[in-house]
């Protein structure tokens, strides 16, 4: 862990709120510790619920780096990604995350409480669903 990179994600997330957004910043290390990409949340000045930093630092992963040199890399973060992001990491190839502030002690921060959980039902029609699904992963 370099303290360093993770006080400049608590930076990042001081700009992203300054900026209007939610306080949120990440930034990505290369396997020789030099910093390679950063952002800051801009979910409400992108008018995109998505635009959070680890996710667009996965994106960007997944796009530009190769196999290799992803697996190398180390997110540091401001705050432990939400599942959105955690889905998307594990699918970027990225190596390591290291974040300051963990989603439970995120939320005792939190004066209002969290966003409400979106009812689901399922699952259904197993034996029609799995047809696209089966062979598909090795």
């Amino acid at each position: 862990m370099n303290e360093e990179h993770l006080r400049r994600a608590i930076a990042l997330a001081a700009e992203a709120r300054a900026g209007g957004n939610p306080p949120f910043g990440s930034l990505l290390v290369g396997p020789d510790g030099t910093v390679i990409a950063e952002e800051r949340n801009s979910t409400l000045t992108d008018n995109d619920i998505t635009a959070h930093p680890e996710l667009k630092l996965a994106r960007w992963a997944a796009r530009s780096l190769d196999p290799a040199t992803a697996a190398g890399t180390t997110m540091y973060t401001s705050c432990e990604p939400c599942q959105m992001c955690s889905g998307a990491l594990a699918r970027s190839g990225i190596g390591h995350v290291v974040f300051a502030l963990s989603g439970d002690q995120l939320n005792g921060l939190k004066t209002s409480g969290g966003f409400p959980a979106v009812p689901t039902d399922g699952p259904h029609l197993y034996d029609e669903a799995r047809v696209p699904v089966e062979g598909y992963y090795p």
